[in-house]
């Protein structure tokens, strides 16, 4: 996206900052970013998070200063004794005058399910943890868009951690450092105590693209190299899109700004992904994408619409339970929908871009409320995923009042999968 591009856009959310739907909530504006500055040796390994890498295994990601420390990781179930070891891979990128450290890559596995691994990372610096997620139900996921490195991301994130979780979804926008890369390395500092625990798994969203007319025109640049998700493993060719599982859901991450039409890799890929997912073993399908396919917020009005022209019903025919966006700074669930109508096979829409962004809240939903949303606020906050059974699952959504979060929103959901009234006559359950 280029710079007056950019700027147009920018200048056209803003215009729709305004009155909220409900003025008894207090609205607080954004905050300062917050810049968490390297206090660690060279050589010392920082920004280390975690993600998921194929059945059984863990993607270990780390930072170094030190371009001599090696892309090693030692890890155990007891603190400081290690008896497994791998060895992965490193990248670098310059970007304008900017020269990044060196971002290692470790895959490590096969791992326990549900199980603590200590571990250490280029034989320096500090100990880690983190816990694999089950392999059975019930599975628990924060979820979270437009997360930024603001005093509100850092109460979000707080409020995250005070609660335990299994795997942490983010629909793009992550750091909002728009070209300015030492943000990278600040947010890659912040959100290390919790993504250095748990798998952070992510989608990038347009303040990814970091497109700089004549300078810098290789888009995903900054995003690609620090945030390497489990593409290669569910067989997609791009780190903008791929599949992973946990337990019983078979999670999506779609690309809002890469190709996306019929022709299109992306859309060949979401296709023949989605014709793999068994139901019966993998009951719940959920998918992630930036720019909402449906949103009654007068900000992105209509941006992710070609999208949903194009790839909603591949969606439909697979039954998705649920789809997650952000873009929108503010929370909206829909009910079951397809094709702009109410269908009960049809998945829940709901948009969660509400993490704590300098660019604060998308105050101005249009009216009146249409009767496909069923909740809408302009608040900050996060929501989570409690996948029970093959069965059953509780969303809820939690405003972030700075020192406590509050419970707003509600809802059981039922797996599209148990529904025979929403697959064709002619297939079996055996089949689902």
């Amino acid at each position: 996206m280029g710079n007056e591009m950019y700027k147009r856009h920018m200048n056209s959310y803003r215009s729709h900052i305004s009155q909220a739907d409900e003025p008894q909530l207090s609205r607080e504006p954004p905050r300062p970013i917050v810049f968490v500055p390297h206090d660690r040796s060279k050589s010392d390994p920082q920004q280390v998070h975690v993600s998921l890498a194929g059945k059984d295994y863990m993607r270990v990601t780390y930072i170094t200063e030190d371009k001599n420390v090696e892309s090693v990781v030692e890890y155990g179930k007891q603190p400081g004794k290690y008896d497994g070891k791998a060895t992965g891979e490193s990248t670098s990128y310059k970007y304008f005058f900017y020269s990044s450290g060196k971002i290692h890559h470790v895959k490590i596995g096969p791992l326990q399910p549900n199980t603590i691994y200590y571990y250490r990372c280029g034989f320096n610096g500090l100990e880690f943890s983190f816990k694999t997620p089950p392999s059975t139900f019930p599975v628990d996921f924060a979820i979270v868009g437009d997360l930024g490195q603001t005093e509100w991301t850092a109460a979000t994130l707080s409020q995250i951690k005070s609660q335990d979780y299994d795997v942490f979804l983010l629909p793009g926008d992550l750091s909002y450092a728009d070209t300015n890369q030492p943000l990278w390395d600040s947010f890659g500092r912040l959100v290390e105590p919790l993504a250095s625990q748990r798998p952070w798994m992510v989608t990038e969203g347009n303040h990814e693209i970091e497109f700089f007319p004549i300078i810098e025109q290789t888009t995903f640049k900054s995003y690609n190299a620090r945030w390497l998700m489990p593409h290669t493993e569910s067989l997609s060719d791009s780190n903008l899109y791929y599949s992973f599982d946990v337990a019983g859901v078979h999670t999506v991450m779609l690309g809002s700004y890469t190709d996306f039409d019929s022709n299109s890799d992306q859309y060949q890929w979401l296709q023949a992904d989605l014709a793999k997912v068994d139901r019966k073993t993998t009951p719940w399908v959920v998918v992630l994408l930036h720019a909402p396919w449906y949103n009654t917020n007068e900000a992105h009005e209509g941006e992710g619409e070609s999208m949903r022209e194009s790839m909603e019903s591949l969606l439909f025919s697979a039954r998705v339970d649920v789809v997650f966006s952000g873009h929108v700074h503010s929370y909206e669930r829909f009910k079951r929908v397809y094709n702009n109508k109410a269908d009960p096979c049809g998945p829940i829409y709901i948009t969660i871009g509400d993490g704590g962004n300098r660019e604060g809240l998308a105050l101005s939903f249009k009216k009146p409320p249409s009767p496909l949303s069923v909740f809408r606020e302009a608040s900050f906050g996060h929501g989570r995923l409690k996948v029970m059974d093959g069965q059953r699952a509780h969303w809820s959504w939690h405003r972030n009042n700075d020192s406590n979060s509050i419970l707003a929103d509600e809802v059981w959901l039922d797996s599209l999968s148990t529904s025979s009234s929403c697959w064709p006559s002619s297939r079996s359950n055996d089949e689902l």
